[in-house]
């Protein structure tokens, strides 16, 4: 898939028997490797809904060391940057017993759940796994004469604390924090972490739709699927066309690069609003021409947007895509994601689906990705 472009419970006191003993906490002097220049990882952030999406391909946040001066606190760049440790029951965090979300303090991306919080003894916030695999790294740390596995932000490389094997169940494990490398938000406004918004247009074939908003700058991932139907949802039901599900694409975007009316201008020009259940020879009301906004602000826009088509005359015929209520979106089987990236020279896709691409990239030159990024491959 594509790109996406970088933005931004309770613990108790341990004993002094405990601390004597050697219990393994955060310590200074990591031997762990930072990024050398710009690279990409796979991470789940969350959506302006408050879900957790993806993983989807991020590019790594990579700052000087003046920038990230200027980003973070003095005691924030000692622990993220310079591999620094708190003292044992001092952070701010330790006793912290709402619920919410911890994310890094570097880049914001999220990394811990308070729903995974533990009363560890060791004087730092424990968790005994990550609010995403994808989000936490791990390297070899060999300082101070003991072999450890540091844990590190995916997204731009701080440091965060150390991992160690003496956790609770299910996993067993401890992931050992620094209360300054963590940004806590409360569950209830979750929603403001968001850095992507979802829409999910249905315009004929799902392959076509999928290729052209591909082409898009600001757009992370498109998946095809069927929404809007009830009962079993999937290729050989949809086609018979009595589920009522529509095929459709999901995209994931950062309304920062792409707004959700940009996005509508693009599926109005590269599908044809005014056919009735179809799109060319795909006939039936699973390619119907349809938006299943997500929120009252997208029903609006929606609205508005199809308002002005229509007063403008932009269609000589009645345009008749539905605007629809948000339903389950299923994704389709993987062998239909991608499909006309992995099959260029198909004849479905070079009679029907690039004639779409080829459409987009004239008439929005102004807001594909980068040439060498467009180019479907030949695999």
């Amino acid at each position: 898939m594509v790109r996406m472009m970088a933005l931004g419970l309770v613990v108790g006191a341990a004993t002094a028997a405990g601390l004597l003993a050697g219990s393994p906490g955060p310590e200074d002097g990591s031997s762990a490797t930072r990024a050398a220049g710009p690279d990409t990882v796979p991470v789940r952030v969350f959506n302006t809904g408050g879900e957790l999406v993806g993983p989807f391909a991020t590019e790594k946040l990579v700052l000087s060391e003046e920038e990230w001066k200027l980003r973070l606190t003095d005691e924030q760049f000692r622990i993220l940057r310079n591999d620094g440790t708190e003292p044992a029951f001092c952070g701010t965090l330790l006793d912290n017993k709402l619920e919410g979300v911890y994310s890094c303090a570097g880049c914001s991306l999220p990394l811990f759940t308070s729903g995974d919080k533990f009363d560890s003894g060791t004087g730092w916030p424990s968790f005994f796994q990550p609010i995403a695999k994808e989000n936490v790294l791990t390297h070899t740390d060999v300082s101070f004469g003991m072999v450890r596995e540091e844990i590190v932000c995916a997204r731009c490389d701080g440091h965060l604390g150390h991992v160690f094997d003496d956790g609770p169940p299910p996993t067993g494990l401890r992931y050992c924090l620094n209360s300054e490398a963590l940004e806590f938000t409360e569950m209830k406004d979750v929603a403001s972490l968001g850095e992507v918004r979802q829409a999910v247009f249905a315009g004929g074939c799902f392959w076509c739709v999928e290729a052209v908003f591909e082409e898009l700058a600001g757009v992370v991932d498109v998946e095809s699927g069927y929404t809007g139907g009830q009962g079993p949802a999937d290729y050989k039901s949809i086609s018979t066309g009595t589920t009522g599900h529509a095929e459709a694409v999901r995209i994931t975007y950062d309304p920062e690069q792409i707004s959700y009316e940009d996005l509508l201008r693009v599926h109005f020009a590269t599908h044809d609003p005014t056919q009735l259940n179809r799109q060319g020879a795909d006939v039936g009301t699973q390619y119907r021409s349809a938006l299943f906004p997500g929120t009252d602000e997208e029903r609006q826009i929606s609205e508005a947007f199809i308002a002005s088509l229509g007063e403008q005359g932009v269609f000589a015929r009645p345009i008749v895509t539905t605007i629809e209520q948000p339903a389950e979106f299923h994704a389709a089987e993987p062998y239909h994601q991608d499909y006309v990236c992995n099959n260029p020279y198909a004849p479905y896709v070079q009679a029907v689906a690039m004639p779409k691409v080829k459409k987009v990239r004239e008439k929005f030159g102004d807001m594909l990705k980068e040439p060498a990024q467009r180019e479907p491959a030949d695999k």
